[in-house]
Parts: structure tokens; sequence; C-alpha cells
């Protein structure tokens, strides 16, 4: 196949999967059909495309194939022209009452594709899975490893929760301004998932996946312009803080595509515009009951605040992360919480809060953990075993570039 045909193939897949399938399941209302077209679509895109050359509108031709490939799936179920057929010419959504916001504002497919998963019949992890698994076209396994489970349990919730949407005949669609504070939770941690997938692409040669980084400050943008003045705190929040992470995407690799740490990178190419722009958004998000977006909003605030490395106040960001751990306790919070503690105390009280986590294993497949470990051994000159904990870091690394990044610590301390 041409280089250019393939190019074109993976750049469509990479950048508008998520818009491709919402589109189709709002058509042919079925998930697992959605997907599957979609797949075949790009299967058929392959030959195609090699004979034919590249589409003017690469998008809507797979959107246009997978539509006629699931019809023709669908037209081999014996009740096709009795229950779908209508259901294909109707546009293929749900009857519902009209939202209470102007018609002009209502959103595109992806958001109302979010509003579905995050239905509060499913379980909350499951409604942020099916997104993930939807909207980024994530595999399982990289769904189960953001949600530290097995692939296997995994598997069964997005099952389940797919089952749901099509048994209940949950409508696919943004539902009234007055309902959505019930989604709301989920539909913010969807996005910033959604965020996180692009700042630190799972499986990827490199780092950033930037069009997912900015499709989940504009889906968050969104939400906020539909609630209106009811919008609270949280959803202010999330866009804060995904605009002060996305404001060091430039800093954040070098010329060859590698990690750049945050204590070593160049600070005057870090975005200021975005970083104005978010700012007094966190302010915002903090004048009330702060929530977990809105800490963590202030404590990228305090890195943006900061001219030099060296001028980070780590006690004040050791404070916001105490508070966090107790408003939202999880182990991820714990080991950041920890990293914080080794810029204040040092390396040996982090290195004993490490271990603690470790002991529990509940990190054990999480590679930062390993690697958060290795930096403290490293920094208290316990090579050997700072040596081990990057081997195992590097066993379940999935990036490229963090992979290299890995490699050359292990190469640091072995020497």
């Amino acid at each position: 196949m041409p280089f250019d045909v393939t190019a074109a193939i993976e750049a469509v897949y990479r950048s508008e999967w998520g818009r491709i399938v919402a589109t189709l399941i709002r058509m042919v209302g079925d998930f697992d059909l959605a997907e599957e077209a979609a797949q075949e679509a790009f299967t058929a895109a392959v030959d195609q495309w090699r004979a034919s050359g590249v589409p003017e509108s690469p998008r809507a031709w797979i959107i246009q194939t997978a539509r006629n490939k699931a019809i023709d799936r669908i037209r081999r179920k014996v009740n096709f022209e009795e229950k779908v057929v209508p259901y294909i010419t109707s546009g293929g959504e749900s009857v519902a009452k009209q939202p209470d916001f102007d018609p002009s504002e209502i959103p595109d497919d992806r958001l109302r594709l979010i509003f579905t998963c995050c239905h509060p019949a499913l379980a909350l992890e499951a409604q942020v899975a099916l997104t993930l698994r939807t909207l980024c076209g994530l595999g399982t396994e990289e769904i189960a490893r953001a949600f530290l489970v097995p692939p296997a349990t995994m598997a069964q919730r997005l099952v389940r929760a797919k089952r749901k949407i099509r048994t209940a005949r949950i409508p696919y669609s943004v539902p009234e301004t007055s309902e959505m504070a019930g989604r709301l939770e989920a539909v913010l941690t969807a996005i910033y998932l959604v965020f996180n997938e692009g700042y630190t692409a799972t499986r990827s040669g490199s780092l950033l996946r930037t069009d997912l980084c900015a499709e989940a400050i504009r889906l968050g943008r969104m939400v906020i312009t539909l609630m209106g003045p009811q919008a609270p705190g949280e959803a202010v929040g999330l866009v804060a803080l995904m605009l002060l992470h996305d404001s060091r995407r430039d800093a954040r690799v070098d010329a060859a595509g590698d990690l750049v740490t945050l204590e070593e990178q160049d600070r005057t190419r870090w975005n200021q515009r975005q970083i104005a722009e978010a700012l007094p958004l966190v302010a915002e998000a903090m004048r009330s009951m702060a929530g977990p977006f809105a800490l963590q909003a202030a404590i990228a605030a305090q890195h943006c605040l900061a001219a030099r490395s060296e001028d980070t106040d780590w006690a004040q960001i050791l404070r916001l992360y105490t508070q966090l751990e107790q408003l939202q306790p999880s182990p991820v919070v714990s080991l950041n919480r920890a990293v914080a503690v080794a810029m204040v105390d040092g390396p040996g009280a982090a290195l004993a809060l490490i271990d603690a986590l470790a002991a529990t294993d509940d990190l054990g497949s999480y590679h930062l953990m390993h690697a958060a470990r290795a930096d403290m051994l490293r920094r208290l000159g316990a090579a050997g075993e700072a040596a081990k904990s990057y081997g195992r870091a590097l066993a379940l690394v999935t990036n490229d570039s963090e992979r290299r990044f890995l490699e050359r610590r292990l190469r640091e301390v072995s020497a």
C-alpha cells in the first residue's frame, strides 16, 4: 500500500474514530453494530483508497461506507422490515422531550454519546469505561489498565453497559439542564480521562495525542455553556485543569520526541495565553467548596505560577494534595502526594509512603508507582534497588516515549 494511503487511513482512525462511531450510533442505535461497521469500513478503505485514491472527505467516506455495511447486516435479520427501517430512516434518535436550552447550542454527536454512556442507570465505572471505549477507541486492556482491574472484568462491564443501554432504550440525547446534575460527575470524569489519554497516550510512539486534548477541552467548555449559571465549580475547575496541563504541551517532549520532566522543562515554551485564561477559572472554582478537579487545578496552577522550577511552592502543593487525599482517597492520589512529600521532606519520607502503597498491591500493575519508587531510590543513592524498580516499570509501560525515558534512567543508575 502506498505510504500516503497508509498515513491517511491511520490519521483518520486516530483523529476521527470517536466522531465516526458517535455518528454511527445515532444512525443505527447500537454500540456494537456501530463499532463493527466502522472497523469494516476502515478495512474496506485499505483496498479502495489504494485503487481510487484518498477521497476528498475521508471521514464522510468512512461514515457512509460503515452505514451501508450496518444496513446490510441489519437486512439479514428477520425483523428488518418491521422494526429497523423506520428507525434508520427517522435518523435513529429516540423520542424525547426537547432539552431546555437554545437548539442552536445543541452539541454534536460526541457530547450526546457521553451523556448516553453516563446515564444513571449504569454503574459509574461502566459509564466512564464505555465512554473511553467508544469516544477514544481504546481497547479493553487499555481501559482496564486505567481502572487498575483485570481485562476480563472490564470486558464484562462493557458488555453489561451496552446491553443495558439497548434493553432500557436509553435515549441518545443530551438531557434537559435540570437533569444534568445527576450525570455530571461521570460526564466530567469521562471528559478528564479522554484528556488524560491525549496527555499521556496509552499506546503510541509519541507521548501526546493533541487531538484528544483539544477535544476534551472543547467538550468541557460545552458542558459549562449548556449548564449556564448552574455550572458548578467542578466543571469550571476541570476546564482550568485541562488548560493548565495543556499549556505545558510543547515543553513536555524534546526534538526527538522524548519525555522532559517538569523540573527540566523550558518554561518559556509554556502557553501563557492558556495559563492566563485558566488562572481566573481556578480562583472561581476554589471560591465555593472545592472539589477534586478544583483542587487538582489549584495544584497545576502552583506550577504555572513559578517562573523557575526551584520557585515552586511545594509546601502549598503538599497541603492541596493532603486536602485532595482526604476528599477523594485513592492510591493514585496518595502516590502523587508522596512525590510532593519528597520535595518538602526529602526522598526518604516519600519512599516510606510509596513502599506502604506498594505493600497493598493496589498499584502493582501501575508503572508510574514503580517509576516513582525508583526515582526516590535513585535520589537516595540506592542504585541497585532503583534499577530493579526501573526494570519493573519498564515491564509495565506501554508508551514509547515514557519507555525511552525509563530506559535512560535505568542506564544512569546501572552505570
